[in-house]
């Protein structure tokens, strides 16, 4: 036979409920004003008594993160994985932490364990692929781009690393197209032409890379650093123009023309 609840039972519980939820509409709110301190305060009293609540722990890690408070947050993810091993945003949230770091290697198995658990977020997919660019798998890096450049195809840093992979897989007209697009989407033209030339003279494409700091030096005469890298195009192409555009720069206060001046030595 069932047991008949009593009315003060159901209105215990259902404020109970309501008070879960005020308490993490609370910390949410206090997350968005960035008061990461109160936050963690709010949340340690909640989770004592609410030790499994992945959103609870979620949202304590990542203000963690930003107060610095690094194993603290590894711990906070550690734990919602301890409990769900789908939770994508852990794997990911601990990723990010080693990319930022520069543990790339353990980066890396975090994140592809994020993308199998969550192969449609924009984010997961796009630190995925720069953390394999860093670690030389130009193959794979690849393939996340495209996946990443499925779901947004308009955020500009996307394609500027998708140019860098392609160029250090010899795929000239797909590196060509791919910082095209970088220059298409990056909203200040000056900044997108400069950063185009350094990664084209990065990889080897000297005259490519010319043709964007020459159209820099144009719109903008003083852009020292363009200047260099415009001397240091030539120098590498065999001009001697070039040793007095580096020598110019580094007068003019550039210190990658200062770093480069062995080159006309």
């Amino acid at each position: 036979m069932l047991r008949k609840i009593h009315i003060p039972t159901i209105v215990l519980i259902t404020f109970w409920l309501c008070s879960c939820q005020s308490t993490l509409n609370e910390a949410e709110s206090l997350f968005k004003n960035q008061e990461y301190e109160e936050v963690v305060s709010k949340l340690n009293n909640y989770l004592f008594f609410n030790v499994t609540d992945l959103k609870a722990l979620h949202l304590r890690a990542r203000s963690y993160e930003e107060l610095d408070r690094i194993p603290e947050a590894i711990a906070d993810y550690e734990r919602i994985i301890d409990l769900d091993r789908d939770y994508a945003q852990a794997f990911a949230g601990i990723g990010k932490i080693y990319f930022n770091q520069k543990n790339y290697k353990d980066a890396e198995l975090a994140l592809l364990n994020a993308a199998n658990k969550d192969p449609e977020d924009y984010e997961i997919l796009y630190l995925l692929a720069r953390t394999l660019l860093i670690n030389e798998n130009y193959r794979l890096a690849e393939e996340f781009f495209m996946k990443a450049r499925d779901i947004n195809r308009k955020d500009p840093k996307l394609h500027f690393y998708q140019g860098m992979a392609r160029a250090m897989l010899g795929d000239v007209l797909g590196c060509a197209a791919s910082f095209n697009s970088y220059v298409q989407y990056e909203p200040d033209n000056v900044v997108g032409r400069y950063n185009r030339g350094f990664a084209l003279m990065h990889v080897g494409y000297l005259e490519w890379a010319l043709e964007d700091f020459e159209a820099v030096l144009k719109q903008n005469p003083n852009h020292v650093e363009a200047l260099a890298k415009k001397g240091i195009c030539l120098t590498q192409l065999g001009d001697s123009q070039g040793c007095r555009l580096i020598q110019e720069a580094a007068n003019r206060g550039s210190d990658y023309a200062q770093s480069h001046l062995d080159l006309c030595s």
